[in-house]
């Protein structure tokens, strides 16, 4: 699950519970304690990136 932070960036949320907190060390939700799924990584991987593409073209703009 793809949120959008006030700033416009990605976020990644927990697919079962919805939580934005996730513990890095072991790569799960803090939660519910499900991991976090390789389709996971790379959806938001592929939010980042449209993100940063985004701000690329505004930039550009000015």
């Amino acid at each position: 699950m793809i949120f959008t932070n006030p700033a416009g960036a990605p976020e990644l949320g927990c697919d079962h519970c919805g939580c934005r907190w996730y513990d890095r060390m072991t790569n799960t939700c803090y939660e519910c304690g499900e991991p976090v799924t390789p389709q996971m990584e790379a959806e938001f991987r592929q939010a980042l990136a449209d993100f940063a593409t985004r701000q690329n073209e505004k930039g550009q703009q000015a």
